[in-house]
């Protein structure tokens, strides 16, 4: 049986091509992709050439075939079971199940390599729960407390989850920050306290004028970085109160950041908290696993509603058209699926 891959094989190049599915072990499931999401922030890296090295080799990466080109690519896919193993459990079979594999129209797992969908979940939701779990991973990471002043740098997908996960905190205001006018929008329909253009030419001012607690601290208590833009960092340091947190979960890749650490950043005693969703900062090891996180990202899923957030559906076959799309009008896109026949 053949399927339909998304293959990169150059910058800017692409091809979908024909290819022969692996054989499915005797406990093993074929799944047909129903729908898969793209990942703009870490898959315009490979789309750019923009990729670190050290990324594209690393084996611990399941969704990395290899380093270089060719490469298939995608985390999010969600599909149903058409085919089960003689040795697997046949109640398998028709199941709509998530599973973190490229794009492509179908492939083989064990039934340890997928998660069924939650009853009366419709695949254009739980296709998010890759994002919505990283949003989860952030939220835990940055600890925010109640009353505090919080802004999140950078509205593409995941940080509008980030953005719809502490608007059910009690904080004292959460300010987003986005270029582009449909993300901003979007941004305060999931609860942000206002939205404001980082290309404003009194951006300070604004921000510093949207905070309740001015007149108590002046200046953010923590802030999100997830714009995937090394400038905003700078930013940020910028419009940090004393001892505030700034959570970076941007994947620069090959762009670097230059920042002013030269003054405010060391007066004001700031800290700087990198997270990734790969594995679990040390502090929660003790009472959390992945798989405990990855319950509370299903929930999380239910009461955001994601699939709002979809702007546009693509054919698999259509593939160069979405990502020309993201590359030269992301201020019309905010989340982009292909769909599979």
């Amino acid at each position: 049986m053949q399927r339909q891959a998304l293959f990169f094989t150059a910058p800017y190049q692409l091809e979908i091509r024909q290819e022969l599915l692996p054989p499915r072990p005797d406990g093993g499931l074929l799944v047909q992709t129903l729908v898969s999401a793209i990942s703009p922030g870490t898959e315009m890296l490979l789309y750019r050439g923009q990729m670190p090295p050290e990324l594209m080799a690393d084996a611990t990466i399941a969704a990395l075939d290899k380093g270089g080109y060719p490469q298939k690519y995608g985390y999010a896919a969600v599909g149903r079971v058409v085919e089960v193993g003689p040795a697997a459990d046949k109640s398998w079979r028709d199941r709509l199940v998530f599973a973190f594999q490229p794009h492509q129209s179908h492939f083989i797992a064990q039934p340890d390599e997928v998660m069924p969908l939650p009853d009366g979940m419709p695949p254009e939701t739980a296709v998010f729960l890759p994002n919505m779990e990283t949003a989860v991973s952030f939220v835990m990471d940055a600890q925010p407390g109640i009353g505090e002043q919080v802004a999140v740098f950078g509205q593409g997908i995941v940080g509008l989850l980030t953005t719809g996960l502490l608007a059910q905190l009690p904080l004292a205001c959460l300010l987003t920050l986005d270029g582009y006018s449909l993300r901003r929008d979007w941004s305060q329909k999931l609860g942000a306290t206002a939205s404001l253009d980082p290309a404003s030419p009194n951006l300070a001012d604004q921000v510093q004028a949207a905070l309740p607690h001015a007149s108590h601290h002046a200046g953010l208590d923590l802030a999100f970085e997830l714009s995937g833009n090394p400038a905003a960092l700078d930013v940020a340091i910028g419009a940090m109160g004393f001892n505030g947190r700034i959570l970076i979960g941007s994947w620069y890749g090959r762009k670097r950041a230059n920042l002013d650490l030269g003054g405010a950043f060391h007066r004001r005693q700031l800290q700087i908290i990198s997270s990734q969703v790969s594995h679990l900062a040390p502090r929660w090891q003790g009472r959390w696993s992945k798989a405990r996180r990855m319950a509370v990202a299903w929930e999380m899923l239910q009461k955001v509603q994601p699939q709002q957030l979809i702007t546009h559906h693509f054919p698999l076959a259509q593939a160069r058209q979405a990502y020309e799309l993201i590359d030269q009008r992301p201020e019309t896109a905010v989340q982009v699926v292909f769909t599979y026949q």
